[in-house]
């Protein structure tokens, strides 16, 4: 299994109110990007587009994945 492909709180039809609404929820991959670009954007110091905090965001998701999967 791609542990990547994992989901955060994930809501399916099951749990749903809404049947007409489908989700597998946040893959961890997204979930790490939004924790880091939080980070990134909570500095003041920070400044960069919006293009590359985004990117920079999914590369230390990418890097936690892999930390992830080597421990």
């Amino acid at each position: 299994m791609d542990k990547s492909l994992v989901t955060v709180h994930p809501t399916t039809e099951a749990n749903w109110h809404n049947k007409n609404v489908r989700t597998e929820g946040m893959l961890l991959r997204d979930y790490f990007a939004a924790k880091a670009m939080q980070a990134r954007l909570s500095n003041p110091q920070w400044i960069a587009s919006d293009e590359r905090t985004a990117l920079d965001a999914y590369q230390v998701a990418d890097a936690m994945l892999r930390a992830r999967e080597a421990s």
